[in-house]
């Protein structure tokens, strides 16, 4: 008995050992907090009672930040090492409790404008992925421009024996030449074993390259598998393409907004976009699989286990932009493994995590099935979720317009609002113009949503903005006869106007090009729709009699205008020469600037799974003036939220330069800071020497708000 008694004893003692080992996660290491992408931090020390303490630990600047750039980053932290990018795309490492710089690692080749000032082409990135094998070989990869770049962890040098010299051409190994199309990466890959699975960014108009998912050897950068989200013949899903040859010239159908995955089952799921063109599917009649659809891949062999496409046949630029959160629902008693996929036309889909099955009833419903453009043929019915209801408006009628300005200007709005068409939210494009609601920009957006696993509380910050649609028809003949200024025109038409607007005035997120002649001479506009900037695709299919051509028109080059325009030697792309184009993306506002539609504009809910009912909403973010009169507006927003065991729900994301911390339970907001510039971006919440800290990218630049360079920390009991 005595023997059997210090058995038990030891045996207890050796479970308290193990348990201590099992240590509560106290980093963030992968985007998102971790590969079920949830969002979720275990750390306490910061909670409920003592947020209202917290105050700047450090904070990092770039150094690098110019007109319009961004900071969308959510870093990581590993071993002490914060890893983050600055907006010109420098990868650096950070001592995670003081700030202080370790090492930069600087990818950009800069091209020259008429002031001397160095302009880089490459778009906004997300984060960084991190590989190491049982703590060695530790890696960074993260992707600059159209290369995906493999540095050394620990000094940031490239890894030389990965691809070339350090980094792959994201353009290789697409089973097609896109050599002269736009292929970039914003969000990070995942890892899985020895194997990096990487998603892409690509153009939005006619001239898109695939978006098929593919996986590298994380030490050779060999292509190890690939899977084609426009299916190639003999595929499933090729015979959801009405044109059988679609598969050699359309693109979209991009995993852009990154990947979640269960590591134990071996499954990656991805979220695709859309595929293009966004706005006219003429030329892609069919139900265009995998085009937004959420795709469960066995991520050691790419091969597809399941899908379900959200939306079909996508005329409205409807992407998944976010990856799925991993979930368990209560149902019926028992537990189920699902996902939860958040769309910008704000459902939430609810899928069996094994079988892609509906958890509850979605609905194939009829939707509007006729369109005033010829040769569109619109889906007839749109799956529409049973459970949980949306959670955002989705329908804009007269009693959702604006009546918190003047009366003259709801007049204006209520005029224009009926000139549209505007009765259903899969009204289809048109001439007339089509109210996009929600908007381009969500409902949900990349920032993705955060869960909390003890409670099934799924929390989602959301966009209410209403955007108009007007297509207009394209003209593609008389190019033996044309000037350059008509050329130019045309060009402008079918290249930049869906992005910068009928009057070069800008539209959405994309800037203005009236006067750009004060910042570029000929030859640095040149080169900047060769290169790309930021968000903006390089144009390297144009010949340089078509650049010219376009200079002359958006620079108003009078010497050049009445040139006569020589077109390109090549063969006309059936393809590429879309009947109809957009006149850009427009958001419906009153003339005093603000949204068209009633508040609120922004938004913050938490969403029980078990039950299907709103816990909470609230408004997020301020219009100071609004604000002033007592009006919490909401404003649109950009990066997700983080939650934690401490009570917590952490989130920046507004245009009024705020981070805040909600109660996870109740709503309640109870810290605010202002920051030194709009955090649009997620933050990361880690540990470092006992401390537990809180980050933020503060980097604006969207919504027209100024740009920022930095980085700010907080903890409890620090003093700037």
């Amino acid at each position: 008995m005595l023997y059997n008694r210090h058995y038990w004893l030891i045996i207890t003692l050796l479970m308290v050992v193990v348990v201590a080992c099992q240590t509560t996660p106290t980093e963030w290491p992968v985007y998102g907090g971790n590969k079920a992408g949830t969002h979720y931090s275990a750390l306490t020390e910061i909670d409920t009672t003592n947020v209202a303490q917290l105050q700047p630990a450090w904070e990092y600047h770039t150094g690098d930040a110019e007109e319009k750039t961004q900071i969308q980053v959510n870093p990581i932290i590993v071993n002490g090492i914060l890893y983050g990018v600055s907006p010109r795309l420098k990868l650096f490492a950070l001592d995670a409790a003081t700030g202080k710089e370790q090492w930069v690692f600087d990818p950009v080749d800069t091209v020259t404008d008429k002031q001397g000032k160095g302009y880089f082409s490459m778009n906004v990135c997300r984060g960084v992925t991190y590989y190491a094998n049982n703590g060695k070989d530790a890696r960074i990869f993260y992707a600059a421009g159209s290369h995906l770049y493999c540095i050394d962890a620990a000094n940031g040098k490239p890894v030389s024996t990965f691809g070339t010299a350090g980094k792959l051409d994201l353009h290789k190994d697409l089973d097609r030449d896109v050599s002269d199309l736009y292929v970039a990466s914003t969000t990070p890959g995942i890892i899985y074993k020895d194997l990096i699975i990487i998603g892409t960014r690509v153009d939005e108009g006619v001239t898109a390259a695939p978006g098929h998912i593919r996986a590298y050897d994380v030490h050779s950068g060999q292509l190890k598998w690939i899977f084609h989200t426009i299916p190639q013949p003999g595929e499933e899903g090729y015979n959801t393409w009405d044109d059988k040859e679609a598969w050699k010239h359309m693109g979209g159908a991009n995993a852009w907004s990154g990947f979640s995955m269960d590591e134990e089952k071996g499954i990656v799921f991805a979220p695709i976009g859309s595929a293009s063109y966004d706005f006219y599917g003429g030329k892609r009649t069919g139900q265009n699989l995998y085009a937004n659809s959420v795709l469960a891949l066995d991520a050691a062999t790419g091969k597809r286990i399941w899908h379900f496409q959200t939306v079909h046949h996508d005329l409205w630029d409807r992407d998944l932009s976010t990856a799925p959160v991993l979930v368990t629902l209560n149902k019926d008693g028992k537990n189920i493994e699902a996902i939860a996929q958040v769309t910008k036309s704000g459902f939430v889909f609810l899928l069996d995590r094994k079988t892609g099955k509906p958890v509850y009833p979605i609905i194939e419903t009829p939707v509007p099935a006729t369109s005033d453009l010829p040769g569109e043929k619109p889906w007839t019915t749109q799956p529409i979720p049973s459970f949980p209801l949306p959670f955002v408006r989705q329908l804009l009628t007269e009693k959702e317009l604006n009546h918190i300005v003047s009366d003259s200007s709801y007049q204006d709005i209520k005029k224009r609002w009926a000139a549209t068409q505007h009765d259903h939210l899969f009204s289809p494009p048109s001439k007339q113009g089509t109210i996009i609601f929600p908007g381009f920009d969500g409902g949900a957006e990349w920032g993705g949503p955060a869960y909390d696993a003890s409670t099934g509380l799924l929390y989602v910050n959301a966009s209410e903005m209403a955007w108009i649609l007007t297509m207009v028809d394209t003209k593609n003949s008389g190019h033996n006869k044309e000037t350059n200024l008509e050329a130019g025109k045309r060009l402008y038409a079918t290249t930049c106007m869906s992005c910068h607007g009928a009057e070069r005035q800008g539209s959405g997120n994309n800037p203005t090009l009236v006067g750009i002649q004060q910042k570029y001479t000929v030859d640095s506009f040149k080169a900047l729709l060769a290169a790309g900037r930021r968000m903006m695709p390089a144009f390297t299919q144009l010949s340089e009699t078509e650049k010219e051509a376009l200079s002359s028109f958006i620079m108003e080059q009078k010497k050049s205008q009445n040139n006569p325009f020589i077109p390109p030697a090549r063969a006309e792309d059936v393809y590429r020469k879309m009947p109809y184009t957009s006149t850009g993306y427009n958001k419906f506002l009153t003339r005093e600037g603000y949204p068209a539609i009633d508040t609120p504009w922004g938004t913050l809910q938490a969403i029980n799974l078990h039950t299907g009912k709103l816990a909470w909403k609230t408004t997020l973010g301020d219009y100071p003036e609004l604000k002033a009169r007592g009006i919490h507006s909401g404003t649109e927003n950009y990066g997700g939220a983080v939650v934690t065991a401490g009570g917590l729900l952490f989130i920046a994301a507004t245009s009024d330069h705020t981070f805040r911390a909600f109660n996870k339970r109740t709503g309640k907001l109870l810290w605010e800071y202002n920051l030194p510039a709009s955090g649009f971006a997620t933050p990361a919440v880690y540990e470092k020497n006992g401390k537990q800290y809180v980050v933020i990218a503060c980097g604006g630049g969207k919504l027209g708000k100024p740009s920022g360079d930095s980085y700010v920390a907080f903890a409890l009991g620090n003093k700037k």
